[in-house]
């Protein structure tokens, strides 16, 4: 019967609060016996110091803490050049109930660590959390730019003014010149034909219908607000791009080979997927670990031989939606290039619904990407072997030959026997 080995006889655990840290040195001897040394910082980033002097006393270089919030990060940066720092995820570092003090906290995730029972979390190299949160900014404020055009277009619907109708886009340019000019003449009527650009679809006739409406004197301010408001994000969405595109200047060899893959055509969606995963793949046992880490591999929820649940995860906040957008764009119909891509969508969406089917597209470049990175070669589609076409049994009897056409998918109809004459 296997034994529980101590891996780190020299290790600190620490539990990890907003004003202080509590650190617990586990030294275990020879002979299998652990001594406990338990002292309390605060976060300041002085006392920090004084934390990483007091470890280095000890000849202590293996840290674990819990991923706590945001407090665990300055702690990180301080001992990140000197110690062994392992982040887990506190459900695997959780105490018994009980016996839930700061001080056995700490004794616990000692414990825990010296016999290496605490699973890592991925922290990617400094450079890569930089490009991490800038990237992530970007994309909040994204989001918040597509909260400022719902709201925008709840004004207009509240004012009966249906652009919505008659252009694909409320915020393009002839309907944003046509509600400029509403904004500045209200209540005006107007010929929308000098503001409508020549390759709209919808018809004058259709166009001029839909500004036929009435702005309250306070939505018209608040949509002024509004409009202000996302030209403000739509500046600062770029300020903060031209940010990223000079931190991201050293992985632009890495950014090209991730322009090859199926959906991706842009640089801004490359460099958020690198600065997500990173691009050192040796940090991830194999793709599938990947693709687990990132939220888009089923749970394995199963209890006396049944399956609770087949559902992805909640992991991967923002590199999952991302990688689905890819899916969708690989995926369009109308685009022929990369078919092999599109068939497999089309077969897994016929059995499993469009949801799976993206999901599972997501994963197939996600494990594409992983390959990319770890080999340096750009994206290549896989090419099924050549099978032979002609089968080595050619003799079939009447009914394997009925049975073939059977799972073909083939109704097999039998005429009647002839009446006897």
């Amino acid at each position: 019967m296997g034994k529980l080995k101590i891996v780190y006889p020299i290790c600190c655990g620490m539990d990890v609060h907003r004003d202080f840290v509590v650190a617990c040195i586990a030294s275990t001897n020879t002979q299998g016996v652990t001594e406990y040394e338990v002292k309390r910082f605060s976060t300041f980033s002085g006392e920090l110091r004084n934390l990483r002097d007091w470890l280095a006393e000890r000849n202590c270089v293996d840290v674990c803490m819990e991923s706590t919030g945001k407090y665990w990060f300055p702690v990180h940066n301080i001992l990140e050049a000197t110690c062994n720092v392992v982040v887990s995820h506190p459900k695997f570092v959780k105490a018994i109930k009980g016996k839930k003090t700061d001080k056995k906290d700490a004794m616990w995730i000692a414990d825990l660590f010296k016999h290496d029972l605490v699973r890592g979390s991925f922290i990617p190299p400094e450079d890569i959390r930089q490009l991490r949160d800038l990237c992530r900014y970007w994309q909040k404020l994204t989001w918040c730019l597509n909260g400022e055009k719902n709201r925008a277009q709840n004004c207009l619907t509240a004012s009966n003014f249906k652009l919505d109708s008659v252009f694909s886009n409320v915020f393009g340019k002839s309907s944003s010149a046509i509600l400029e000019y509403m904004l500045e003449h209200p209540g005006e009527s107007f010929d929308v034909a000098p503001f409508v650009h020549h390759r709209c679809k919808s018809p004058i006739e259709d166009i001029q219908a839909a500004v036929d409406g009435a702005f309250n004197p306070f939505q018209a301010e608040k949509l002024k607000v509004i409009r202000e408001h996302m030209g403000n994000l739509d500046r600062l969405k770029m300020l903060l791009e031209s940010l990223i595109l000079t931190l991201a200047e050293p992985y632009w060899h890495q950014v090209k080979l991730l322009l090859t893959v199926p959906g991706i055509s842009e640089p801004m969606t490359a460099i958020r997927i690198i600065a997500e995963i990173g691009t050192d793949m040796s940090v991830f046992d194999s793709s599938k670990h990947l693709c687990s880490w990132a939220g888009l591999t089923p749970q394995n929820n199963e209890s006396a031989g049944k399956k609770k649940t087949t559902r992805i995860g909640k992991a991967g906040q923002y590199i999952k939606p991302l990688l689905v957008q890819c899916a969708l764009a690989a995926c369009n119909p109308r685009s022929k290039k990369h078919p092999e891509i599109l068939n497999k969508y089309q077969q897994l969406k016929k059995r499993r619904g469009s949801k799976k089917a993206r999901v599972a597209i997501a994963r197939r470049l996600l494990t594409a990407v992983h390959q990319m990175l770890l080999k340096d070669e750009p994206y290549s589609p896989f090419v099924a072997p050549a099978i032979e076409l002609i089968p080595e049994k050619r003799i079939l009897t009447l009914d394997e030959g009925l049975a073939m056409l059977r799972r073909k998918g083939f109704i097999l109809e039998y005429d009647a026997a002839p009446a006897p004459t």
